[in-house]
């Protein structure tokens, strides 16, 4: 039976797919020192003025896409974030992965995405070096609910 409430952020489970995309499922492995994260949906908006409703506005939402964005800290070593740092001079096919979320509630959102690596690495003298990146949708992703 799935956790019923609220909980704090560090529940959520994020691992992704070292091999790319269309690899053996073996190869998910989570990303260490990761210190915040934010999802963000942006919907396609098609929007008209039929003549039939004087000038009121119709809208239809006719696609979507999501990004995942996090920040943490470089891990060297660890291999997720090794991973995620090894894509900074990388394009094409060499920045598409699978992307999985374990909720806290056991439901799990799975995504083909692209990485978007931002801050690989960087800081003050005094500071531990960065890791910034988003997870871009690439197509449809699947929602399993909780068991």
């Amino acid at each position: 039976m799935p956790e019923t409430g609220v909980f704090p952020v560090h529940n959520n489970k994020f691992k992704v797919n070292t091999a790319g995309r269309g690899a053996s499922v073996g190869t998910m492995v989570t990303i260490k020192d990761l210190e915040t994260f934010s999802l963000a949906v942006d919907s396609n908006v098609e929007e008209w003025t039929p003549m039939d409703l004087a000038g009121w506005a119709r809208q239809a939402v006719t696609g979507k896409k999501l990004s995942v964005s996090f920040s943490g800290k470089r891990n060297y070593g660890d291999a997720g974030n090794d991973y995620i740092a090894g894509t900074l001079l990388a394009t094409g096919q060499d920045v598409e992965t699978v992307f999985e979320w374990e909720l806290p509630s056991g439901a799990r959102l799975t995504m083909d995405c692209v990485i978007s690596l931002t801050t690989p690495a960087g800081g003050d003298s005094t500071n531990i070096d960065g890791l910034e990146f988003e997870l871009l949708s690439d197509g449809l992703p699947k929602f399993t609910a909780a068991p």
